[in-house]
C-alpha cells in the first residue's frame, strides 16, 4: 500500500502497531553477521518450524496455542556471547543458543513464559535474565542503535510501528529546508565518521551553491581495523538511516543519493537494498514522497575493499566509475563533490542521528554529551576485553568506563596496557589515559582521534 500523506503514515503505524501487539510471544533472534557466523541462521530456521505449527505442543501439554512471531533482528550487542535470542513479552535475553536449545525453549518459554535459566548470561554468579539486568547493556545510552535487536530488521512496517518516517513527515510538512538545517545545526551534531565537522554547517554549505544539482551521500566503507558500528546499523535498522538521508536531500534540494558499502558487507547490501525496495512500494522514498512535490531516488555502490575510498573523493571518484584516489582541496565535496556537482557526504551513524533530532528537537539532542560534542558515539569494542560487542554512549564517557564498567575488564583480569583507538589515523591511549573523556576535542589533545569508533 502506498503512502500519499501525513495521514496516511499515521494509520499505517497504527496498523502496524496492532499487527505487533497481537502477537502474545515474539523470539527475535540476532541475525546480524557476528551471531550469524555464529549458526543464528539455523536457529532462526528451527524456531520457525517449531513456532509455525503448535499444535504437537499444545497437544502434549494441554494448552491453547499462542500467536507467535519468529522474526530476524539486527545486532542484540553481546556478540562474544552468539548466538543471541531474545524472547517477548517476557524480556528474556539468551546467550549461547544451540539448535538443540530450540524445543526446550518452545516448550518451557513460548508456550508457559517460564525461563530457559541456563541461557541467562551470568555476572559472576548471578543469573542475569533481562537485557537490563546485564552490565554491558544496562549502562548504555541507544539512539542510533535503539532499534538494532529489537524490531525486525527486514519489515519497514516495524520499523512505522515504532514511529518510523515520522521525522520525516515533520521536516515534509511541518518545516522548511532551512528550517531542517537550522535544527541540525543548532543540535551540535558532528560527522560521526572521524573528522566530527558540524553536519549542520556542511549541509548550509551545500544548500547555498548556485549549481541546482545535488547529491547526498552516505559513507558506508567503514575500513578501520576492528570496526563493524556502521555495518550494524546497516543491518539492523536500514530504514532510520534512509530516512535520515532523506531528511537531508530534502534539506539541500537533491533528487539522488548514493550509499556506497564495501562489498565484504553481503549482509548490509541485501539488506538496503530490500529496505530501499520496501520504501519505494510504501511510497517512502521515490517519486513525489508522501504525496509531495519532493522526489528522492537512492542508489547503492559497492567499493572494492580499498581503505582510501573511505576518504571522501577518493569515494566520490569511485561511485563515478574513476580509480578511488584523493583529490587536492580546493574545490571541497560540497562545492564540487558527485560528479562535480555539490554534495553532502556524510556516514552511517551521522545520517542516522538525524530522525531523532528532528523529532525531538536539539535542545533534547544537546542534553546528551558534553557541549562541543552532544549526542551519542557508538563504538566496536574488540579484542582482550572479557565483553566484546557493539556498545553505544554518551560523547565524553571514559575510556575506563567502556573498557570495565561495559566491557567487564580485561580478559583473565590482567592489566590494562593500551587501547588502539581512530583506526590507522588515530593512536594509542595508555593507563594514564583511562580517564581520559572520549569526545573528538579531548582526544585530539592526546594525539590521537575517535575515528569511526573502532576500539581495539
Amino acid at each position: 500500500m502506498s503512502i500519499v500523506s501525513k495521514e496516511d503514515l499515521l494509520n499505517k503505524q497504527a496498523e502496524a502497531k496492532n499487527t505487533l501487539e497481537s502477537f502474545t510471544c515474539r523470539v527475535l533472534v540476532c541475525s546480524g553477521t557476528g551471531c550469524i557466523a555464529s549458526g543464528a541462521q539455523k536457529i532462526y530456521d528451527e524456531m520457525a518450524k517449531l513456532c509455525e505449527n503448535l499444535d504437537w505442543v499444545s497437544v502434549e501439554m494441554q494448552k491453547d496455542v499462542p500467536h507467535v512471531g519468529v522474526v530476524k533482528t539486527g545486532c542484540q550487542g553481546l556478540c562474544e556471547l552468539g548466538p543471541l535470542m531474545k524472547i517477548e513479552p517476557y524480556d528474556y535475553q539468551y546467550v549461547h543458543v544451540q539448535v538443540e536449545d530450540c524445543k526446550e525453549i518452545v516448550e518451557r518459554t513460548v508456550m508457559e513464559g517460564q525461563p530457559v535459566s541456563r541461557l541467562f548470561y551470568r555476572d559472576h554468579d548471578t543469573a542475569c535474565p533481562h537485557p537490563s539486568d546485564i552490565p554491558f547493556l544496562n549502562q548504555q545510552t541507544r539512539i542510533v542503535l535503539e532499534n538494532c535487536g529489537n524490531i525486525n530488521a527486514e519489515s519497514i512496517d516495524e520499523y512505522i510501528a515504532v514511529g518510523g518516517f515520522q521525522a520525516m513527515a515533520k521536516a515534509f510538512f511541518d518545516m522548511s529546508p532551512q528550517d531542517v538545517i537550522d535544527e541540525v545545526t543548532k543540535s551540535g551534531l558532528r560527522g560521526r565518521g572521524g573528522a566530527g565537522f558540524p553536519a549542520g554547517k556542511k549541509w548550509s554549505q551545500v544548500a547555498r551553491q548556485k549549481e541546482k544539482v545535488r547529491y547526498v551521500v552516505c559513507n558506508g566503507d567503514e575500513g578501520d581495523p576492528g570496526a563493524f558500528m556502521d555495518g550494524s546499523v546497516m543491518e539492523g535498522d536500514p530504514y532510520k538511516m534512509i530516512e535520515g538521508m532523506t531528511i537531508a536531500a530534502y534539506a539541500v534540494g537533491a533528487e539522488n543519493g548514493y550509499i556506497y558499502v564495501r562489498a565484504e558487507y553481503p549482509l548490509a547490501i541485501s539488506r538496503l537494498r530490500l529496505a530501499i525496495s520496501q520504501a519505494e512500494d510504501r511510497g517512502l522514498l521515490g517519486e513525489h514522497i508522501l504525496g509531495t512535490d519532493f522526489s528522492f531516488h537512492l542508489h547503492i555502490n559497492r567499493g572494492a575493499g580499498a581503505f582510501v575510498c573511505g576518504e571522501g573523493s577518493a569515494l566520490t571518484a569511485s561511485i563515478e566509475g574513476k580509480r578511488g584516489m584523493p583529490r587536492v582541496k580546493p574545490p571541497r565535496t560540497v562545492e564540487q563533490g558527485l560528479f562535480a556537482k555539490p554534495t553532502v557526504l556524510n556516514n552511517v551513524e551521522t545520517f542516522a542521528n538525524v530522525p531523532m533530532i528532528i523529532e525531538k528537537g536539539a535542545k533534547w539532542y544537546r542534553s546528551i554529551g558534553p557541549e562541543k560534542s552532544p549526542g551519542t558515539k557508538a563504538f566496536a569494542l574488540t579484542g582482550s576485553v572479557k565483553n566484546t560487542g557493539l556498545i553505544e554512549v554518551p560523547m565524553g564517557t571514559s575510556l575506563r568506563e567502556v573498557i570495565y564498567d561495559i566491557g567487564g575488564g580485561i580478559k583473565g583480569d590482567a592489566k590494562f596496557k593500551a587501547v588502539q583507538i581512530g583506526g590507522p589515523s588515530g593512536g594509542c591511549l595508555i593507563t594514564p589515559h583511562l580517564d581520559v573523556s572520549l569526545d573528538f576535542d579531548s582526544l585530539k589533545k592526546m594525539g590521537a582521534m575517535i575515528g569511526s569508533g573502532g576500539l581495539v
